[in-house]
């Protein structure tokens, strides 16, 4: 029952209630001096030691220990008298034994404060000690290894970030570093010439850093978000032939807001052919400068124009209804509709029914997809596809030539993230040809390929990755919603190098 107080020799245990009061003192055994090392038995005095240790049957266990102080023999010692350390009892100014100090140390570092506090109150610990037994962990030493992986994670969102550097090739965590600039990263590699490759992400401050601090090493792109990229210029261009898309839905309709578009996409233009700036086409027509870039690079205004999307609604179930009454009766009050629908079983309102109809959703053969729906569509492998989504992926083609191909350029690329040795020259030959088809965002996305293609080529030719720091980034979201964003910097980074 006591087995971690073997090296004591126990003298009474008395039941207090809730509490089992263990009295006990040290053995009549000669112990070295601290300082010189000479074994020594000669008793100046006795320290009485209060601690507790681990509970019994639910029950804290509270130790009372009588310690001697013994006398060194050594005349010149610096230590003329000391008090004996007794293995498995706490050290100097501690208050638990080892063990339940071992136990609380894991209990914290996976659940830090007020969590281990509530879940340990059989053991006496407030949320102040469950703190400092946490700061008082050893943080594992990591050796610097071949290939590391950094990225960035908020601190605060859209105010300040950290940069958590791994291991890649086995995730284990080294460093977390307080915001994600350059100097800040260069200053850390600087002392590590160990390294011989970084697995990154877009920013270019990583970049910039490691081509500062370490010339030699390989920058390797994250796979990830060469991914991610592609997505979100996939979706761009689906937007931007939403037109198209709509022929199999409702009919694109001509209002205000696409009449607009049109008006400034001609003002921007005239400007342009008269020798006028961008920024001073922006002054002079009172727009954001990045909108007067979206109306210079589109050739035709049709691909700013968005046709209509619309969210399911509660009369969807009843359209067939709606379009077989409506011919029928063309000056069929829309009251009568709605009591006729709401006798099958709609719970919708009277306005609901009237933009229903307005929107022109009752004559369509199918509601208009967003842009992400059938980007989706086009970014899922053609074997995991469903009847309905080829369907739907044929009518978009049918409709749109310029929905061709970015699907054949999205399979041609995805089948370049499995890494092998010539992925390089067939990048060359995929960004060829998707500079010949007209699609701006995916040229968009070329371009910034080729300002990086040194550290995406590695990212297609050699195996590692950046998972194991994303996946840190991961579980640290977990680690601050435990915490409630109250802790500050050290504390965060000294649980992230925990693990």
């Amino acid at each position: 029952m006591f087995s971690g107080l073997s090296a004591l020799v126990i003298e009474d245990v008395a039941d207090g209630g809730g509490i089992v009061r263990v009295t006990a003192r040290t053995r009549d055994v000669p112990v070295p001096c601290p300082v010189c090392g000479v074994v020594t038995g000669r008793v100046h005095g006795y320290h009485g030691r209060t601690v507790r240790d681990v509970p019994v049957d639910g029950r804290q266990v509270v130790v009372r220990v009588r310690i001697r102080r013994l006398v060194c023999p050594v005349l010149g010692c610096r230590r003329q008298t000391f008090r004996e350390q007794v293995p498995g009892l706490p050290e100097r100014r501690q208050r638990r034994t080892t063990r339940l100090t071992g136990q609380l140390s894991e209990l914290v570092k996976e659940l830090c404060g007020r969590a281990s506090a509530r879940l340990a109150r059989s053991l006496a610990v407030s949320y102040a000690s469950a703190l400092r037994l946490l700061r008082r962990v050893p943080v594992p030493v990591a050796r610097i290894p071949r290939v590391i992986g950094a990225d960035d994670f908020a601190l605060r969102r859209r105010q300040s970030c950290a940069t958590v550097i791994v291991n890649a090739e086995t995730g284990e965590r080294i460093e977390v570093l307080p915001g994600r600039e350059a100097a800040t990263s260069e200053a850390w590699l600087r002392g590590r010439p160990g390294v011989e490759a970084v697995c990154r992400d877009g920013p270019a401050t990583y970049a910039e850093a490691v081509r500062r601090a370490l010339p030699d090493a390989v920058q390797i792109s994250d796979r990830r978000h060469l991914w991610h990229n592609l997505a979100e210029a996939v979706r761009k261009e689906v937007a931007a032939h939403s037109t198209c898309r709509a022929k199999a839905g409702p009919p694109p309709a001509e209002g205000r807001q696409a009449a607009t578009t049109r008006e400034r996409r001609q003002q921007v233009h005239a400007l342009r052919e008269r020798g006028v700036g961008l920024p001073e086409c922006a002054r002079r027509l009172n727009l954001a400068l990045n909108t007067v870039k979206r109306h210079d690079r589109v050739a035709e205004p049709e691909r700013l124009v968005r046709a209509p999307e619309h969210r399911p609604t509660l009369v969807d179930p009843y359209r067939d209804h709606l379009r077989k009454r409506r011919p029928e009766d063309p000056a069929v009050p829309v009251t009568h509709l709605l009591k006729e629908i709401r006798e099958l079983g709609c719970t919708g309102s009277s306005n609901l029914l009237v933009r229903y109809i307005n929107q022109g959703r009752v004559e369509a053969d199918r509601p208009a997809l967003s842009p992400r729906r059938p980007a989706r569509y086009l970014l899922t492998r053609p074997d995991r596809l469903k009847d309905h989504q080829r369907e739907r992926i044929e009518a978009a083609r049918t409709a749109c030539h310029e929905t061709t191909a970015p699907a054949d350029l999205i399979h041609h690329f995805a089948a370049l993230l499995e890494p092998a040795d010539g992925n390089a020259t067939l990048l060359s030959t995929r960004i060829t040809s998707a500079r010949a088809e007209d699609l701006p965002h995916l040229h968009a996305l070329t371009r910034g390929l080729e300002k990086d293609r040194a550290a995406v080529d590695a990212a297609l030719t050699l195996p590692h990755h950046n998972g194991g720091t994303e996946g840190v980034n991961n579980k640290t979201k977990l680690i601050k919603r435990q915490m409630y964003g109250r802790a500050s910097f050290p504390l965060l980074r000294h649980r992230i190098l925990l693990g």
